[in-house]
């Protein structure tokens, strides 16, 4: 897979905000990761030095009435966004994302969606 996105210094942006997500009441499950080089099935990771050649990582957050966000950032340069709103909305998305900066405002844009807040 082409290696667009920094996936180190992409996971630097859910760092950055999850005490805001937190302190909001959303509950953020641990960063897992991929590893391109592991035999199939690949086993997600929570330890980044676990993995040699990462493809992907993404993080889940839940919070009140069921809602929830799954977003997964590939290399390649796109993520995965599947989400269940409170308004009860289901979103399959599969952004295109070319930088660091970009996933952060990717996730901005998907809590605002999916909770109804933006927690920085």
């Amino acid at each position: 897979m082409e290696r667009i996105v920094d996936l180190d210094q992409a996971v630097v942006e859910i760092t950055e905000r999850r005490r805001g997500w937190e302190r909001a009441g959303l509950v953020v499950e641990a960063v897992t990761w991929r590893d391109e080089a592991a035999p199939w099935p690949q086993v997600l990771e929570t330890e980044r030095g676990r993995v040699q050649d990462p493809d992907s990582m993404g993080v889940m957050i839940s919070g009140s009435n069921e809602a929830e966000l799954g977003v997964v950032l590939f290399r390649g340069g796109w993520a995965d966004v599947d989400a269940l709103t409170l308004a009860g909305d289901v979103v399959a998305e599969a952004p295109a994302v070319d930088s660091p900066v970009r996933f952060g405002v990717l996730l901005d844009n998907c809590v605002i969606r999916t909770f109804g807040v933006l927690a920085t």
